[in-house]
């Protein structure tokens, strides 16, 4: 059995471990054109070692990020505000933007290209758990981290959103102490 190191192909995970960034900003070059890749029958992208391995030698270094980017999704502009108050205090590590629905989200996913979504369960035409399962199900984006927030905490609510693709759902108001340690876990 070959060895990690000789594949091929590359997943966009494994692409972005070798050039030292996230799999988004993998995507995103590819998107762009600036590193090739190619697409599986199943919709996934690939790239060819070769072809990451010149793409590394030509940028010299790939840029790193240590800021975790987050993009807080909630029709409650005071949440908002709130927290996006709150993750770009002097101390916090955090490179922050927001949505004020689903739609927005969805067009902010791309162009933003978060780590983290903190994301509302409630909020008109496109909630919260729509836009989970839209963004677990592509294969390009389906790597962020989804933490879900509810002022209607439920057991329902709860299991509904986990099976979408979040990671926890917190309730409002936020134990701020808790969100911080999550979100500082997902820093490397």
């Amino acid at each position: 059995m070959a060895s990690n190191d000789n594949k091929p192909y590359l997943t966009p995970s494994e692409a972005a471990k070798l050039l030292m960034v996230s799999p988004i900003t993998v995507r995103a070059w590819a998107q762009k054109g600036l590193l090739s890749s190619e697409t599986t029958p199943g919709g996934h992208r690939r790239f060819l070692r070769e072809n990451v391995e010149q793409f590394a030698k030509q940028t010299k270094t790939a840029p790193q990020r240590n800021d975790l980017r987050i993009l807080v999704v909630d029709d409650d502009k005071q949440v908002t505000g709130y927290l996006v108050e709150l993750l770009t205090g002097p101390d916090e590590p955090f490179i922050v933007s927001s949505a004020a629905d689903g739609f927005e989200a969805g067009s902010k996913v791309y162009s933003f290209e978060p780590d983290v979504i903190l994301l509302d369960l409630m909020m008109p035409k496109l909630d919260g758990f729509a836009v989970c399962r839209q963004i677990k199900a592509d294969p390009d984006i389906s790597d962020i981290r989804i933490i879900a927030m509810t002022g209607y905490p439920s057991p329902e609510n709860e299991q509904r959103i986990i099976e979408a693709g979040a990671e926890i759902c917190l309730s409002k108001p936020l134990n701020t102490k808790l969100l911080l340690e999550l979100l500082k876990a997902g820093l490397s």
